[in-house]
This record gives C-alpha cells, structure tokens and sequence, in this order.
C-alpha cells in the first residue's frame, strides 16, 4: 500500500514518525561530514528540501535528540556504523531567516533579533548552571528583539561559546534561507542598511568564532562576496553548478520513477517528465522539483505546483522593468529558443536593475532557467546556452505576462479582438485606453523617462500578444527581413488568418507635423525595407498580410 502523501511537511521526525512519503537523503549526512568544509553555503531553487535537509542535519547531531535511531534506523546513514555513533553528540543552533520578508530596515531587525532570542530562550537552562558567571547572565538576559548592535552581531558568537561549555564540544549552526532578508531588503530599498547589520553578524559567527565545528547555510542565492562575505574566507560556496550535492536536494529520475510505480502512475512518466523534469546541479541532469512531484502524486493531475509557491514578484519586476533586449530574450526563451550568455553566480543586487547577466544569473539560481550546455569562448570565458527549465516554468512566465495586463484585461482584450477584425477605429480606442494606463508601469517607476516609455511599453506588449496569440500565430519583434529590420510580425499558423505586420515610431516633431504623417512614415518603412519578404517567402500572398503603422506621441497613440 503507497504511503501517505502529506504536502508542506518540513519537519523531518515527524515525516519519519508518521511514515509519510519520504525519499532518503541521509547520505547527505556523510558526504558533507566527510568533506570537512568549515562553513558550507549551499544555494538551491525554493521547494528543493533545503529546509527538511536541515532539519535531518539537526535532529542527527544535536544532543537533544540523543538516543533517537528509531529516526534513522531505516535509512541509509545508518547502514554506516561509523555515523551511528555520531548521532546526537553535538550541540546545535538551528536557525531560519524564512520568516523576514519586512518593508523597513527596523521591522528586519527586530525580526532577526528574535530569531536569536529565540535560541536563547531555548537554552536559558544555562542561566540556572555554573558555566556562566555574573557578567555573562546579565548579558544573556540582554538578549531581546531591540538589543543594541554590537550585542547582536556577537549574540550567536556568544551562545556558542555558552553551549560548549556546557556540553564540553564546539557547536554546529544551521542557518536556513539566509538571503531571504536580502532579497526583500532589495525589492523594499533598505539594502545598504540590512547588509551593514548581516556583515558584522555572519563575521562574529561563521569567523571569527572559536566555538564552531563546522557550518551550514542555505539560500537561493549567492550574495555577493562583497555585500556580506568580505570578511568571510573560509566559506565553501555550493552552487547549481558545482558537482558536490549534487542529487541531496530535489528528486533524481530513478527516485521519481520509483515513486510513480509506487502510487501506480509510471503510465504518466512522460508526461511527468515534460512538466517537472529540467533541473541540473553540477553534472547531474534531469532533476525534478520535489514539490510538483509531491503535489503531483497525492492530487494525481498536471498543474504548475512549483511555479504557483511563490508571487514572483521579484522576477516579473526585473522582467517588466527591463530593458527592450531583455523583453526580447524573453520572447526567445518562450517560443523555446537559447539563451547564450555569460553569468556570474555572485547575485551582485545592486546590478539587477541595469546589467542584464544579473538577471539571468537570479533566473538560473531561482530554478526558472537551466543550462542546457556550456563551452569555452577564445578568451577562456564560460558562455553558458540557457533555456526555460520545463513546461510548469513557461506556463508560469505565460501567466506572469497575463498578469501584467489584468488590471486593463477588458481594453486589451479588446483591443485584441479588433485587430483580429482588422477594425481600425476599435483598434486606436482601446489601444490609447490600454496605453494611458500601462506606459508607466512599463518603466522603472524610480525615474520614468518619455523616451523610454514607449519602447518599453512597446516590447512588454509584444510578449503579452505572444501569450494571447501564441495558439494562432508565431510571433516575432525586431527581427531582420528584407533591407530592415521590422517590430512585429505575426505569422499565421493556419491559412484562416491573415498574418500581420506592426511597425512602432514615436512622434519626431522635427520631422513629422503629425501623428498622421509619422503612422505613414511606418508604412513607407514596412514598404521600403520589404517587411514582408519574410512572410511571402513562406508561401503567404500578399492580400493576406495586413499591415498597420503605430505612431507614439507622449501616450497617445495613433494606429493606420
């Protein structure tokens, strides 16, 4: 009989306890001991098992769950007397940084702080021994959400120090999401603030600490060395391409098809494969989301399970914000094509907003963009050829888009319709109604320029046709064709549709009186630079391609 199928547990005793469907990581356990990194830092995509891997990592280890092989005894760690005898014999400082997704600096910190107040409302039995003196229980009672700065950043120092004492070995300390705090610093604008405040803390703990064994960090991200790793040289970064851990998070074919037979599903493992398969870390390929397998299996139906975690905000703000190459390569990546590119796996923040590889480097650690190949330029640099990693993926950047429009859905999709009619008139009315309201939203919104607008706007529009239309038509923008290059071209899939060439200008009062004349200054253009060549070499006559000139004047727009 398949095992019960519980969504959401991160709690690794009770996953065991109550025998729910588990897949054995525990060899986790004995590849990161024996590798013997100080301070491991291991980046993975969200829903990988970062957490629960932890959670095992603490309940192996910590002296408070000593004695507890009924966990493991099953599993394969314990096949390894070496490692039953390590079990429960050190202490440990389990903390997750899940849970600070502030809007202010202040709100943060005190959040922070009372993720280490709590430790040490764990450990307050030490206040009742002879391991503390007088000066260092006041101290330790000083502990609270608004301590002062320099009490926080050596508190986890500190309770180390406390803990070794008391149970005579140096300590292990699990941090779980700790870019979390970042990420929502970034998006919110207190980074310079939050980073100042987690340098000196990761300092005090993960350096400059004598009562450390050994540590382990978890994140999406790796944050640049020069945010909140300068200080920090003994750091063993793990990242999606590095080859240790390489199967410990997230699900490998074998263990996805095992489980399939087990819930009688393996019918469906093409299917399975197509939807959630794609992920790679180091040199192991077709890795699955644990969540989507999971959700997959006790809901028994294909849905964007993974995709639908998290509101992606960050990603549809750098992608709707972006520059017009960025919306291009967006509209490469969903009609399935490569992205070449160099990327650094140091998330550097600040760069986010305005060099385009950070974005794509946040795509691939986030698990939205995998490597399909890499290889080596002449000048010895990594170039690395990306892809959306599944279907679940590109349904949710398709929605993504959706969602950008949801707010003016009736104009566009009006808007939509007439061009469909080829009805001119309903075309300028809900064209002009759908710019008035999105040009901006289209921009920075730190410092919105009328020069940019209606190129932003322009391509962001281009990717919502592309899901609107994309069962009717291939879509394609600034692409070569003829003598030119032409915005828009919309090649039917079917000899029922007209296909449909766009041109987009801005109004040039130097040389165009109206908007009138700059509409059929894009005609010409589509004319001159035979647009259309692209369209009749594929067997598409004339009388079937349509062919409209946008003119942009501030947000006013005029369609002939």
């Amino acid at each position: 009989m398949p095992r019960t199928v519980g969504i959401g547990h991160q709690d690794f005793e009770q996953m065991i306890t109550t025998e729910n469907f588990y897949i054995d990581k525990t060899m986790f356990i004995k590849e990161w001991w024996e590798n013997n990194d100080a301070v491991t830092l291991i980046t993975r995509p969200r829903r990988f098992g970062k957490t629960l891997n932890l959670d095992m990592i603490e309940h192996f280890f910590s002296v408070n769950h000593a004695g507890r092989s009924d966990l493991f005894q099953n599993l394969s760690i314990w096949q390894e007397e070496k490692y039953r005898e390590l079990q429960g014999t050190y202490p440990v400082i389990f903390l997750s940084f899940a849970g600070v997704k502030e809007t202010s600096f202040s709100n943060a910190r005190e959040k922070i702080c009372q993720v280490i107040k709590n430790q040490y409302n764990k450990y307050d039995f030490l206040l009742k021994s002879d391991y503390l003196n007088d000066s260092e229980k006041r101290e330790y009672l000083e502990i609270s959400s608004d301590m002062k700065d320099t009490l926080a950043s050596n508190s986890l120092n500190a309770l180390s120090g406390y803990l070794m004492r008391y149970y005579g070995k140096k300590v292990m300390i699990l941090l779980d999401e700790y870019d979390t705090p970042m990420q929502e610093a970034y998006v919110h604008g207190y980074w310079d603030e939050l980073v100042s405040f987690i340098r000196n803390l990761f300092n005090s703990t993960f350096k400059t600490n004598p009562f450390l064994e050994r540590a382990i960090m978890t994140g999406i991200t790796r944050v640049s060395k020069e945010s909140v790793f300068s200080d920090l040289n003994n750091i063993e970064v793990v990242t999606t391409t590095s080859e240790k851990y390489e199967t410990a998070f997230g699900f490998t074919q074998e263990e996805v098809w095992k489980a399939l037979r087990e819930y009688d599903l393996f019918d469906e493992k093409e299917h399975v494969q197509k939807w959630y398969d794609g992920f790679t870390f180091g040199k192991s390929t077709d890795i699955y989301n644990p969540w989507s397998i999971i959700n997959y299996l006790d809901k028994r139906k294909f849905s964007p399970y993974w995709a639908n975690t998290s509101s992606n905000s960050l990603i549809g703000k750098l992608i709707r914000e972006g520059s017009a190459d960025t919306k291009m390569v967006m509209e490469d990546l969903l009609s399935g094509k490569v992205l070449r590119t160099q990327i650094d796996e140091q998330i550097v923040f600040s760069q986010l907003g305005h060099k385009e590889t950070a974005i794509w480097s946040l795509l691939l650690a986030s698990g939205y963009l995998r490597v399909k190949h890499w290889s080596m330029d002449k000048r010895d640099r990594i170039i690395y050829e990306l892809v959306l990693t599944n279907r679940e993926v590109s349904l949710m950047f398709e929605q993504m888009v959706e969602d950008w429009f949801s707010d003016f859905t009736p104009a566009y999709n009006q808007f939509i319709k007439a061009l469909l009619l080829d009805d001119k008139k309903a075309m300028n009315h809900y064209m002009n109604r759908v710019a008035f309201t999105t040009f901006s939203y289209f921009d920075t919104g730190k410092q919105p320029s009328e020069a940019t607008e209606p190129e932003r706007f322009y391509h962001g529009f281009v990717l919502g046709l592309m899901v609107d239309l994309g069962e009717r038509y291939t879509i394609t923008s600034n692409r070569e064709s003829g003598f030119g290059r032409y915005d828009v071209v919309l090649e039917p899939l079917s000899d029922t549709d007209d296909a449909i060439i766009l041109e987009f200008k801005v109004h040039d009062p130097d040389e165009e009186e109206t908007l009138a004349d700059t509409v059929q200054k894009a005609l010409d253009q589509i004319e001159r630079k035979k647009y259309s060549a692209v369209l009749e070499a594929k067997g598409i006559p004339q009388e079937r391609i349509r062919r409209y000139g946008f003119a942009f004047e501030g947000k006013n727009v005029l369609i002939g």
